[in-house]
């Protein structure tokens, strides 16, 4: 699992609560996503719509232009509300949009969620 957040302590957070049932990564931007997910294929990337430089929008894009990154599902943290982003969502790839702030329980739920739907569809 990929956690993209800017914020430090969000990060962290996130990744200790969800480290108990994956192995989790974690990068401060959407360039430093990138250059992990040449390397790496997590089951799941979370991360937030605001990031600083690409956001979490382009950042699924450029995944669902890449051949090795096409398939992992991601979710997406937003502070923003509406349908206009809910449709960029859609129209990127999201597989589920989480608003913030978002509890570390409700993440796992939506997390685990979507690894076992994927799994079984794999």
């Amino acid at each position: 699992m990929l956690i993209v957040e800017d914020h430090d302590d969000t990060r962290t957070m996130y990744a200790t609560f969800l480290s108990h049932s994956y192995d989790v990564l974690e990068a401060r931007d959407a360039a430093r996503a990138l250059d992990i997910l040449r390397e790496r294929t997590p089951a799941l990337v979370i991360t937030d719509v605001a990031l600083p430089g690409i956001d979490g929008f382009e950042l699924v894009a450029r995944m669902r232009a890449e051949p090795a990154s096409s398939r992992i599902p991601v979710i997406c943290l937003s502070g923003f509300d509406g349908s206009a982003h809910e449709e960029r969502a859609r129209q990127v790839g999201v597989d589920r949009v989480l608003s913030k702030p978002c509890l570390p329980d409700e993440l796992a739920r939506a997390a685990d969620e979507i690894v076992r739907q994927r799994r079984r569809t794999s």
